[in-house]
């Protein structure tokens, strides 16, 4: 038995929906922790591209009860637009449950949403517009409304037309915004209640029993470690702890219950939105990675940035989550490239930094510092062990693995489940290093 935490290791869209879909099949439970409909990851089978927003892609494999947890903020439309979308393919969702806690998105979130992001101008964030972060600020405020209010109708008209009489306030004075009646919002949520009714539970509860029983759970979480509320590259942030301790309040569980965390990492580095990217690259080989990539944002079909793989965010990574190991994702992407850059470390104002500055404005200034290693020139998209490989791009892989002192575990090479090297299973596999530049099943010390 194992419970895992899957986590972004860089700014998110890193591939995390295909190594849970590739983990989902040792997993009894998945649970998504945290995050809404702002985040999504595409998964493809059989060439049918799924993009889900909400709910984790365990629900491809019908033994497998999917969660969705107390961390995450739920828009129901979008929910049962979900649901339509994989009943239409004749996937079952009879082992999808949603926390009774989980709170909503309304519409007037993502109004305040947009309103707010065209009023910040040339401060905007780059948020998706989607009321993720207005939805978790009523959280905080304790004025939200959640999955269980649903399930009573007295109980959701009430709070509905509280919140907006107390919304038009904001809408009419400061964003010059026409109100809302609550009458045609709270039918419309009524009606979300008909079709969820059956799949909420009392998450927490439903996680602990099954760890009690012994069950593989796997925890994911949407985002990346950079986007972390509290630990990413504030204010250029998510409304949300991605990271996984946050796995732990999302989903309602102790973190002594937590056996083993796996990062997710592209091969090289995107971002989407604003915010400093001190490895962006504004030239051709950048348009190359995002076209050999198809780097375009599953929610907002935004193209993301593109840049080299900056070692200085994984070895951050690796230490705010405490990984225990990586999953590479789109070496594939870097095939035809003659040489390729890995930022070791920064230069800030002169002076050389190995570590990710927590202060925004260090940050802003950052000059990468690379190392250059040689391009392999050939497909990988068929390899499928590490003797399969070419050498050159063993020995990119075996490089990351030092300058991030973890052990690589699962490599990457194309969208299909097919197309992955396992190193090391990490859900049943012992839990050590197995790739290593040096050889070693220590994990190096860096100089």
């Amino acid at each position: 038995m194992a419970n895992v935490v899957v986590v972004g290791a860089q700014w998110g869209d890193e591939g995390k929906g295909k190594i849970t879909d590739l983990l989902s099949k040792s997993a009894d439970v998945v649970v998504r922790y945290q995050g809404g409909v702002n985040a999504g990851h595409t998964v493809v089978v059989k060439d049918q591209t799924l993009k889900l927003h909400l709910i984790p892609s365990g629900i491809l494999y019908p033994e497998t009860e999917c969660i969705i947890g107390t961390g995450t903020v739920i828009d129901p439309k979008v929910l049962l637009e979900e649901i339509d979308q994989l009943e239409a393919l004749s996937v079952s969702i009879n082992n999808l449950m949603i926390a009774e806690t989980a709170h909503l998105t309304m519409p007037y979130h993502r109004m305040i949403d947009l309103a707010s992001e065209e009023r910040r101008g040339s401060h905007r964030i780059g948020t998706t517009g989607r009321g993720i972060g207005p939805t978790y600020a009523d959280k905080s405020e304790r004025t939200g409304l959640r999955v269980l209010d649903l399930l009573d109708a007295d109980q959701l008209a009430a709070k509905v037309e509280w919140a907006i009489a107390y919304k038009n306030v904001l809408l009419e004075k400061f964003y010059n915004l026409k109100p809302l009646d609550p009458e045609p919002i709270i039918q419309e949520y009524l009606g979300y209640a008909d079709r969820l009714r059956p799949h909420v539970v009392d998450g927490s509860l439903r996680i602990y029993k099954a760890i009690r029983e012994k069950r593989n759970i796997l925890f994911e979480g949407a985002q990346g470690t950079l986007l972390d509320l509290d630990h990413g590259t504030y204010p250029y942030v998510t409304s949300s702890n991605p990271v996984a301790g946050g796995a732990c309040v999302g989903a309602g569980v102790g973190p002594t219950m937590i056996d083993r965390v796996i990062g997710v990492a592209k091969a090289y580095t995107t971002r989407v939105g604003e915010g400093p990217f001190p490895t962006e690259l504004l030239d051709e080989t950048g348009e190359r990675l995002g076209d050999r990539g198809a780097e375009f944002g599953t929610t907002t079909g935004r193209p993301r940035r593109c840049g080299w793989f900056d070692a200085v965010i994984g070895r951050y990574a690796v230490r705010i989550n405490g990984l225990d190991c990586v999953a590479i994702t789109k070496l594939d992407v870097l095939d035809e490239l003659d040489e390729i850059k890995v930022c070791v470390a920064y230069n800030i104002d002169g002076d050389r930094c190995e570590d990710f500055p927590s202060n925004a404005l260090h940050f802003a200034r950052c000059q990468p510092i690379y190392e250059t290693l040689p391009g392999w020139k050939q497909s990988t998209s068929h390899c499928r062990s590490l003797e399969d490989l070419p050498a050159a791009a063993l020995n990119y892989l075996k490089f990351l693995a030092e300058i991030m002192s973890v052990p690589i575990a699962i490599v990457s090479l194309g969208a299909e489940r097919n197309q992955t090297i396992i190193v090391e299973d990490p859900i049943h596999g012992p839990k050590r290093a197995l790739l290593y530049h040096n050889g070693s099943d220590v994990p190096p010390t860096l100089s």
